[in-house]
Order: structure tokens, then sequence, then C-alpha cells
């Protein structure tokens, strides 16, 4: 703050730049609310990728690299916004309880491998310690997730339209949640097509002359967690009774293969989920109406 106010003294036009590194922006993020910066968090494999080959690397030379960056880019990158305090309070919580799944995934690995081995009561009581381990980061995840649920009750705006995109087959809470954080609450990257190409869901052409020339395939350049959620909301979709399972069924039958028309279904999941949002309404299954 102090460094900021210094700053404002200076009385000249301050571009402000940083990569996102989760938590450790946080609390930058809460002194910058008060200031009027032009204010950009960019992704750190933007500013690898632009800087073509360099060696070494350290904090005062990445600070000279971003700044560099953002004074020749700045007009292609959108402002950073404060979010809402939900919203906040969204993405600690979903990261917790990230961390809790993938301890969880840890312990039930080691209980397998040791199922394998148990031969003396020491390996079996292990066993029970684990077990113990486990139900209780049960019992730490639902009460994040009660948590996440009263967040988003506290804002009704916000519950709103978490609840509308729910009534899209195949979204549940994780999969509602999870588009909400990305999307910073429904302000930042709204449209579809965009939000489709961050989820790592649309496919891209590699074509150069007549060397190379391959199908249409998706980037590695997305964002996982957000892909990993739509897949599985993607796998349900399919397996119930509406549009996305007739038009699955329908391009299989076609001959189309089935992991290239799941990847499409998670594109229209995305796509709908946005124009319910758009138009403020609830989806509305034509083969339930038929």
């Amino acid at each position: 703050r102090k460094l900021l106010k210094t700053l404002v003294k200076m009385n000249v036009k301050v571009f402000i730049a940083m990569e996102n590194t989760g938590y450790y922006n946080y609390n930058l993020y809460q002194v910058l609310e008060s200031f009027d910066f032009n204010v950009y968090v960019l992704d750190p494999k933007h500013i690898k990728r632009s800087i073509g080959l360099v060696r070494g690397k350290n904090d005062k030379v990445d600070a000279k690299r971003i700044a560099f960056f953002i004074e020749r880019n700045h007009q292609d990158f959108e402002c950073w916004e404060p979010c809402s305090e939900a919203v906040k309070s969204l993405k600690i919580l979903m990261g917790q309880r990230k961390s809790k799944i993938k301890q969880r995934k840890g312990i039930k690995q080691q209980m397998t491998d040791l199922r394998d081995i148990a031969f003396n009561s020491s390996t079996r009581k292990l066993i029970k310690i684990n077990q113990k381990a486990i139900n209780e980061l049960d019992r730490h995840i639902k009460e994040i997730e009660t948590l996440i649920r009263a967040e988003i009750k506290s804002e009704p705006a916000l519950g709103a339209q978490v609840k509308r995109i729910k009534t899209v087959p195949g979204i549940g809470d994780v999969t509602a949640w999870m588009i909400t954080i990305k999307t910073e609450g429904f302000q930042r990257l709204t449209d579809p097509r965009k939000l489709a190409c961050f989820a790592g869901v649309v496919p891209f052409e590699q074509q150069s002359g007549t060397s190379l020339k391959t199908k249409p395939r998706v980037s590695k350049m997305a964002d996982m967690a957000l892909k990993s959620v739509l897949q599985m909301a993607a796998m349900r979709a399919v397996r119930m009774k509406n549009d996305l399972q007739a038009y699955y069924l329908r391009k299989v039958e076609e001959g189309k293969n089935k992991m290239s028309v799941l990847n499409a279904v998670r594109n229209k999941l995305i796509h709908i989920a946005m124009a319910l949002i758009k138009n403020q309404t609830n989806y509305k299954n034509r083969l339930e109406l038929s």
C-alpha cells in the first residue's frame, strides 16, 4: 500500500502486471481494490512463450520480462476487476476442497497397496488408521461443500445464476461451482466461444503447406480443472434422456468417434449454460416437452 500511494503522488498513468499465482496474489488484490490503476493478471505460460529462447531466470529478470510484455501487449488484454466477496471465498474453498480430495486419493492408493501385503497385525492396523483418515477427510469435504453453498446463498443474484445453469443436463454442483469461479461470478469469459477455448474443448486444425495436415484436435493449453469437470458432466448428460443424449447417439450412429462427439457435448454444455445466463432462463428439455 505504501508503494502504491507513492505511485499515486507521481501523477502518471500506472500499469501494474503480475503473473497469476493463486493464493499469493490475494493480499495484493485486496490493496489494489482501493486504487485506480490499470491492472493485468497474466498466465505465466503466455509470457514464457512470448519471449522466445532465453537462458536463466530470477525474480528481477522475471519482473522486467513482465513489464516489457505488458508495455507491448496491454491493448490485447482486459484489465483485472475485483470480484465479489462470495466469489473470493468460493475460490479459496474450492482450492481447499481440491486439496482434500487429492489427499484422500493418495491415502486410498496406500490402502490398496497395504491390502495386497496385509500379512501381519501391524499392516492391518495401518489399514484401520488410513480408513479413519479417509472418513475424516470425507467429513472435511462435506463441511467445505456446505460452506460453498452458504457463500453462494449469501449473494441471491449469484445463487440464481448457479441454480439456472444446474438445470442443464449433466451439470451438477461441482461443475456449476467451477464455471462460477472461472467466470468470476459470470463477469468475465461470458463469451461461450472464449470460455470453451479456455476450457480446451475447441478443436483446432494443424496445417502447413502440403507437408502437415492433421485432423482438428483440442489444445493442451487449457484449464484442466474446468476441462475435467466438464468431461464428467458430459458423461452424465449422455446417460440421461435429453437433447444432448439424442445428439450423442445420432452422431455415434453416423460413425463419428465417441470421444470427439463427447468433446462436442462438452462444448455444447458451455454454450447452453452461458446462453441461459445471458437470457436469464432455465433449460427446457425438448424431449420432455414432446
